[in-house]
């Protein structure tokens, strides 16, 4: 697998700089971003992280809008306008921003989560609430999925 996958909680130094963990700078060295994208998530208490994947997929949806329509100005404002392209120092840390601190509550330390073409940045604690009810949620799809197929319902 060539994406973002599990997840790892680095303490912030007195700089409020954290180390992006090994395995995630990999991912991003061989996607050729200069940089690390980061946006508010719209659905949780997270930053979504990454680059050229996260980015091609926000452009996949905001395509879906006529451009110079209200629609795609609102989506491009929240999705664009509301971005920091951080960098990353070449000890791999970036700096924790004062969005991502107001977005996420982080203070002194950081949980980077996996999710394959990005990957969300966490206050821990909030990450352990949300992969909590995440975990259940998934388990209900998955047995809805299954109960679904032995019906012989398409999936």
């Amino acid at each position: 697998m060539a994406g973002f996958v599990s997840h790892f909680t680095n303490r912030l130094d007195a700089k409020g700089r954290v180390s992006i963990p090994a395995p995630f700078r990999s991912v991003l060295v061989r996607d050729g971003f200069e940089g690390l994208y980061c946006i508010a998530s719209p659905h949780c208490a997270a930053v979504d992280a990454g680059g050229n994947d996260l980015l091609a997929e926000i452009n996949k949806r905001s395509e879906t809008f006529a451009k110079l329509s209200p629609d795609h100005d609102a989506l491009a404002i929240a999705l664009f306008g509301a971005s920091e392209n951080l960098r990353i120092d070449g000890d791999g840390r970036m700096t924790i921003s004062d969005t991502i601190r107001d977005h996420t509550g982080i203070t002194d330390q950081v949980t980077f989560v996996g999710m394959n073409y990005k990957f969300q940045i966490w206050e821990p604690e909030k990450f352990r609430e949300f992969r909590a009810e995440a975990q259940r949620r998934a388990l209900a799809m998955l047995s809805e999925q299954r109960s679904a197929s032995s019906q012989g319902e398409p999936v």
